[in-house]
């Protein structure tokens, strides 16, 4: 076994060996909880999943931490526009909501969504609000090693100073003078307008309770503080894989491995990051209305096919989701479907699908998986699993369309197919009480067509059609198949 992943700091596939034999620690950025989830989220929740899930199969203890960043600038903007133009924050002030209600609601909506598309909860996920200490903790770190200063206009903000770290821009490959300048605080402050904030200290009109206590006044922690401090909490100083969406390279990312080496953290081994989900081709923007939700998504098409569609592409890639893209994802699980429901029948193992435990994976999706998560190559053994098992079906392969049942299960199971709403086998047993039922219909009509009882014939028909099933006649019988909307 030779697991491979791209590390996104040295820009190349590397053999992954973990930092204590038999145990994996992977920490992924989660939400800033400012409003609902959007597709990239999922997306990004979906590859980690399976990052998870595949390193699990493979017999390692994985211990996932991904946080919720529940203090921000945004979520304070968005708290504030609740209220009344020319509100003021004070005493006595009557809210419509306030930024941690906000943010807690919200953070909700996010466990409904990884829930729903079956993303396995995570060992551990904190909350930024719960780690102010060791925030400043590792604040006053980064003042005493010469890397961070107190702003310079005494506004009660911290900053980490990028030119003292010789190593700033190295995840992204940036030169320093390239860069613009950081726009999380005001620059007068600043030594160089590049600097990022570690702590900001509290203004006049901001909600008191969006502030704590500090040995440089009060104020609340930078977001890309935020994380660094929490990683090292749960997972030390250094720890195997750090993940997230492409969009977080930077500023995000960066900021987290200059500040926590520079504290003298080995951090983060390798760098994985998924890859964005575009609309036709182009970026998604609420501006020219080319954005589709994952609460949409669930309204077009079942949560396993959403998952399926989300998580079919290399984490790596860009994922296109165009008007039919659903449709194409429900017609794959609808063949996976249909050899589970011929199969469970076939060997009559209606009443006891379950397969408690993993078997082994075919050899190919093993390859497949190990090759830096490939899961569009494994994806193809699937299907390929798929088509020998009907045929095995067809020819009264019984053994053979059991193992095929048995591999179709394990690989479903470590794409996270299997864990979404009822599960494939409650799915399988529906399905084959289905077809014995419409069968028995199809039976009846076929019997009632040798007799010329036209009528009843097309009675049957109707009726199968009043319930979604579509009936079409051939030179060797009838078919049928499930209508969609």
């Amino acid at each position: 076994m030779t697991l491979r992943f791209y590390d996104t700091a040295s820009a190349e596939v590397r053999d992954f060996v973990p930092l204590v034999p038999g145990k994996v620690s992977l920490y992924y950025c989660g939400a800033t909880v400012q409003g609902m989830p959007h597709v990239g989220h999922i997306r990004s929740a979906i590859a980690f999943d399976q990052l998870t899930r595949w390193l699990e199969y493979r017999g390692l203890r994985v211990t996932a931490v991904r946080n919720v960043t529940d203090i921000d600038d945004k979520i304070l903007t968005k708290s504030a526009e609740s209220f009344e133009p020319g509100f003021e924050w004070g005493p006595g002030t009557v809210r419509e909501e306030e930024w941690w209600a906000l943010a807690y609601r919200y953070e909700q909506e996010f466990l409904k969504a990884y829930d729903t598309l079956g993303v396995s909860r995570p060992t551990y996920e904190p909350r930024a609000t719960g780690h102010i200490p060791e925030m400043h903790a590792l604040i006053q770190q980064l003042i005493d090693r010469g890397h961070a200063y107190p702003a310079l206009d005494d506004s009660g903000d911290v900053y980490f100073d990028v030119r003292s770290w010789d190593k700033y821009g190295s995840l992204t490959r940036q030169n320093i003078d390239d860069m613009q300048g950081a726009p999380d605080a005001d620059p007068r402050g600043k030594r160089d307008p590049r600097d990022f904030a570690l702590w900001k200290g509290y203004k006049e009109g901001e909600p008191r309770t969006a502030s704590w206590a500090s040995p440089w006044g009060a104020g609340r922690p930078g977001w890309h503080l935020e994380c660094s401090a929490m990683v090292t909490k749960y997972l030390g100083t250094e720890f195997d894989i750090h993940g997230g969406g492409l969009d977080l390279r930077f500023p995000h990312h960066e900021n987290e491995m200059a500040q926590s080496q520079a504290a003298g953290h080995g951090f983060a081994n390798f760098w994985m990051h998924n890859g964005m989900v575009t609309y036709q081709g182009e970026k998604m923007s609420k501006s020219i209305g080319n954005t589709i939700s994952p609460a949409e998504m669930l309204e077009l098409a079942s949560p396993r096919v959403v998952r399926y569609y989300l998580g079919q592409a290399h984490y790596r890639s860009v994922l296109d989701y165009r008007p039919t893209s659903l449709e194409e994802a429900a017609a794959a699980v609808e063949r996976i479907d249909g050899f589970i429901s011929r199969a469970v029948r076939a060997l009559s193992e209606g009443n006891n699908y379950s397969f408690a435990t993993y078997g082994k994976v075919p050899e190919a999706f093993e390859l497949a998986m190990d090759d830096d998560l490939n899961v569009p190559q494994a994806l193809a053994v699937l299907h390929e699993t798929v088509r020998s098992g009907n045929t095995a079906l067809t020819e009264g392969r019984l053994e053979d369309a059991r193992q095929a049942l048995r591999s179709v299960h394990d690989m479903l199971r470590v794409l996270g197919l299997n864990a979404v709403a009822t599960g494939a086998a409650s799915d399988a047993r529906e399905s084959a009480a289905l077809e014995v039922l419409i069968e028995a219909q199809l039976a009846a009509r076929a019997q009632a067509r040798a007799t010329k009882d036209w009528a009843a014939s097309d009675a049957i028909r109707d009726t199968l059609k009043a319930a979604g099933v579509a009936v079409e006649d051939g030179p060797d019988g009838a078919t049928w198949s499930l209508q969609r909307d």
